[in-house]
């Protein structure tokens, strides 16, 4: 049985992972703002805009599961 191959470049979860490093670094110094033009301030905020920024960027992150 042959060993599987690996694909060449970054994987879809380290894009996610530096695009919501990225944001949230943005949070931290006071610059990220929401669609409005507004400042984030609330961190579950922030954690929200990075999740969708990294979906738009192709990253597989599951949706929030519901109870």
């Amino acid at each position: 049985m042959p060993a599987k191959s690996r694909s060449s470049g970054s994987s879809s979860s380290s894009k996610g992972k530096r695009k919501i490093h990225k944001v949230m670094k943005e949070h931290k110094e006071g610059t990220l703002k929401s669609g409005s033009g507004k400042k984030v301030k609330s961190r579950k905020q922030a954690v929200a805009i990075a999740l969708s920024e990294a979906r738009k960027s192709g990253a597989k992150i599951p949706k929030k599961k519901k109870s």
